[in-house]
């Protein structure tokens, strides 16, 4: 039998080394070619199963999508459940920073997603919100989530240790260097604007600012006709 043979070759196998290459170096790292190699295959053979590094992406996005663990329908209160499937999202997302950003764009390419968006605009509807505006709503929340985990405070777009800790470094040093009479406040946190000290802190904040700007939010006169 051929190496090429597609029954040896397994996609989910294929985007679980997609996953592990955007994870360390970037979504631009990689290749059909790479992924052939490291698989023991040629091109041609991963075109049978994805038309381009397009489609490669689609499955990263429907990946990260499979992997949340939505929590069950309850009877607490809708803003509650967003809560929990925004944390639950958020859990899926921190790991892959990188990749996070495919999702909002592709959420309605895979069932996971479509599944996801179905729940957020069922809670905003028993909410009082229409449609459209839940849709923004819902978009808006998703997004937040995505810059929360690509603008962490210390991550640095690097996986070595040693070039992520100068880069902290050289940050926290320009920063102390401003003036103080000018920017008494930015010195005052540079540490802060720096390293995150509390990553869960960090990123339960971020929730409950996007759940408490949902409750703020005052639903839109639903249209009729």
């Amino acid at each position: 039998m051929s190496k090429d043979t597609p029954q040896r070759l397994d996609p989910t196998a294929i985007v679980t080394s997609a996953l592990r290459i955007a994870d360390a170096e970037g979504l631009a790292a990689i290749t059909i070619r790479r992924l052939a190699q490291e698989h023991g295959v040629t091109p041609m053979a991963l075109y049978r199963h994805f038309r381009d590094k397009g489609d490669l992406l689609d499955a990263l996005a429907a990946r990260l999508l499979a992997d949340i663990r939505l929590p069950e329908p309850s009877t607490a209160p809708w803003d509650e459940q967003v809560r929990a499937i925004l944390a639950a999202c958020l859990a899926v997302l921190r790991p892959h920073p990188t990749v996070a950003g495919l999702v909002p764009t592709r959420i309605l390419l895979s069932e996971p997603g479509l599944i996801l968006v179905e729940r957020i605009l069922a809670l905003l509807d028993g909410a009082g919100y229409p449609p459209e505006q839940a849709t923004e709503i819902g978009s808006q929340a998703l997004c937040s989530l995505v810059t929360l985990v690509a603008t962490e405070p210390g991550a640095m777009g690097s996986t070595d240790p040693d070039t992520r800790d100068d880069a902290i470094r050289a940050k926290r040093a320009a920063l102390q260097a401003l003036a103080p009479q000018r920017f008494p406040h930015v010195l005052a946190a540079a540490d802060a604007l720096t390293l995150c000290g509390d990553r869960d802190g960090y990123y339960d904040l971020g929730i409950e600012f996007a759940v408490a700007g949902i409750r703020g939010i005052r639903p839109a006169t639903r249209t009729t006709g």
